[in-house]
C-alpha cells in the first residue's frame, strides 16, 4: 500500500474530518510544537471538521488547520492576511504561522499562533438572545467596516469558491422557480456564525474563507443559524435590514435555506424555521 492509495490516506478518506482521525494525527501536533517552539496544551483543544486549536505556554492560541491540495488557490491563508488587511475589525492579534505539504496525506497543513481570546464562542444561538443593543452597535460597526474593504480575494464558504453559478445552481436544487438575483458584491467573512464570534467583548474568528462575496452573505449566515432561536432572527434583521432586504441580501438568505433543505428533513431543527422563512422570501418575491 503507498500514500498515494485512498486507504492509506486517513484523511482524505472522512474528507479532512480531524474530528475522526484524531489518534493518527499527533505528529502533526508535534511538528507544530517544534516549529513554533512552543508548548500546546493538548487536553485543552477544540476540535472542528478541519481545524484545531490549543492554548499554549506562551499564553496565546495556536489554530491547525488542514486543507485539501485542490484549495491551494493562490490567495493565501486567510488568517493571516485578514492580521493586516483588515484593520480596525475585531480580529484576534497574528503573530506567526507555518505551512507544509505533508505529501503523505496528500493535504496542506497550516498553524497560526495568535492571541488568545478567553471568552468562549456563543455557539449556541440562543445563548444570543440576551447579547445588549451595544454589542449588536459593535457588531453592525465591524460588517459595515468590513464590506467597504477592497480586496482581491474571493471568498470560500463551506471550502468552496461563491460565484454566480455556485449560488443559482443551489437555489435551483431545491426551488426550482425561484429568482436568485445578484446585483451587489462586498467584502466578508463568509463563515458568520455564533461558533466563531465569542460573547463579551466582540471578537470574530476563524478568517481562514473571507473575501468578496453577493452582499449580505454574513448577514445571511448569522440571520440563518438564529433561526430556531425565538426573536434572533428578527434581532439580525433589524440590524442588517439594509443588506438582508436588498435584493442580493434576499438572495442570500433564500441561499442559506436552499443549502439546509437539500439535505435536511424534520428531525433537523432548522428544517422548519428554514421551510417557512424560504416560502416568505418566495411569496415575497412573487407578490
Amino acid at each position: 500500500m503507498t500514500a498515494s492509495d485512498p486507504a492509506s490516506d486517513p484523511l482524505a478518506a472522512v474528507r479532512l474530518d480531524l474530528r475522526r482521525v484524531l489518534g493518527d494525527i499527533d505528529d502533526v501536533v508535534d511538528t507544530v510544537e517544534k516549529s513554533l517552539q512552543i508548548y500546546l496544551d493538548r487536553a485543552a483543544r477544540v476540535i472542528k471538521r478541519r481545524s484545531m486549536g490549543f492554548p499554549s505556554d506562551r499564553g496565546t492560541w495556536v489554530r491547525i488547520e488542514c486543507r485539501g491540495l485542490e484549495r491551494l488557490d493562490g490567495q493565501g491563508w486567510g488568517l493571516e492576511t485578514a492580521a493586516f488587511a483588515l484593520p480596525g475589525i475585531p480580529i484576534p492579534r497574528w503573530y506567526a504561522g507555518i505551512s507544509w505539504h505533508d505529501q503523505d496525506r496528500r493535504v496542506m497543513w497550516r498553524a497560526d499562533e495568535t492571541q488568545l481570546i478567553e471568552q468562549k464562542p456563543i455557539g449556541r444561538a440562543a445563548y444570543a438572545t440576551a447579547l445588549p443593543d451595544s454589542w449588536w452597535d459593535k457588531l453592525d460597526t465591524a460588517l459595515d467596516k468590513l464590506a467597504t474593504t477592497n480586496t482581491t480575494r474571493l471568498a470560500t464558504p463551506d471550502l468552496a469558491p461563491i460565484s454566480h453559478r455556485r449560488v443559482h445552481a443551489a437555489i435551483a436544487d431545491v426551488f426550482p422557480e425561484a429568482a436568485a438575483t445578484i446585483e451587489e458584491w462586498t467584502t466578508a467573512h463568509a463563515d458568520l456564525n455564533w461558533a466563531n464570534i465569542p460573547g463579551g467583548q466582540l471578537w470574530i474568528l476563524d478568517w481562514e474563507d473571507w473575501g468578496r462575496a453577493p452582499r449580505g452573505l454574513d448577514a445571511a449566515n448569522l440571520w440563518f443559524s438564529s433561526l430556531a432561536a425565538p426573536g434572533l432572527a428578527e434581532t439580525v434583521l433589524k440590524h442588517r435590514r439594509s443588506d438582508l432586504e436588498s435584493p442580493t441580501g434576499r438572495t442570500m438568505r433564500l441561499l442559506k435555506c436552499a443549502e439546509l433543505l437539500a439535505w435536511a428533513d424534520a428531525g433537523e431543527p432548522l428544517y422548519s424555521p428554514a421551510k417557512q422563512a424560504a416560502q416568505q422570501l418566495l411569496d415575497a418575491a412573487a407578490a
